[in-house]
């Protein structure tokens, strides 16, 4: 239980490569795709449920789940899957719509990002190093499973952007400033970029922009919010480009 705790800490997740996920749909959704090395269950879940038939468990009562699970209200059913290695062969990404964070600060937007990606049939999401976790357990909820679906990599992005420049695909960024997203161009292949919730995307990522696209609030010229949610405005963007697409 002290172990089970302890991943809820980045640094004990990276050293013992585990993450944890709570929910019956979350982990069934995960079991297919990720190495299980613990499922724990409550015994009113076995009873209600006899779809377990296939896996190892192992049983707890409710008392020692409240006091390893990170929810409020803590599910019947939590598993500690191992961490995936994830190779990046940035070849491989010629024929992919993409999306790259930089640094995105919140756990909660980074989940639901995955989870758009995943609705939008986008395999790849590119972060920077100091995005925020995607194992953390807030994120992992967000995801709602997308994780299995979605590879997340972490990179130097000032180094990837160097790499992925020589495909010569087209980069969009979303910037404030930027042309009327439903009035740009949009391909079926390239990187868009979204930017941390405060400062959006950094100069140094900036300059690798090719196409910088706004969102446009309506009516035009009129006053209104400073901007939208960084996995909001990713929902619009991801939407745009495969609509164009189709």
């Amino acid at each position: 239980m002290k172990n089970i705790r302890a991943l809820s800490l980045k640094k004990e997740r990276d050293a013992q490569s585990l993450f944890v996920a709570e929910g019956e749909k979350l982990v069934k959704e995960l079991l297919p795709f990720f190495t299980c090395r613990l499922l724990l269950v409550t015994r009113d879940w076995i009873d209600a449920k006899s779809i377990l038939k296939n896996a190892d468990y192992e049983l707890i009562t409710l008392e020692e789940m409240k006091k390893i699970s990170s929810l409020k209200t803590p599910t019947s059913v939590l598993a500690i899957f191992e961490k995936p290695i994830m190779k990046l062969d940035i070849s491989n990404l010629k024929q992919e719509l993409i999306l790259i964070l930089d640094e995105v600060q919140n756990p909660g937007n980074l989940g639901t990002i995955v989870r758009i990606a995943d609705w939008f049939g986008i395999r790849h999401i590119i972060c920077s190093l100091n995005t925020a976790d995607v194992y953390s357990a807030k994120t992992i909820q967000a995801t709602m499973g997308a994780l299995a679906r979605v590879h997340v990599h972490y990179v130097d992005l000032i180094s990837f952007l160097q790499s992925y420049s020589r495909l010569n695909l087209p980069i969009y960024g979303t910037f404030l400033d930027g042309e009327n997203l439903y009035g740009t161009a949009l391909s079926r292949v390239g990187a868009i970029v979204l930017g941390n919730e405060g400062n959006g995307i950094s100069d140094e990522v900036a300059k690798y922009v090719s196409f910088r696209i706004v969102i446009p609030s309506y009516p035009l010229h009129v006053q209104t919010s400073e901007s939208l949610n960084v996995a909001v405005a990713t929902a619009v963007v991801c939407a745009e480009f495969r609509r164009l697409a189709e």
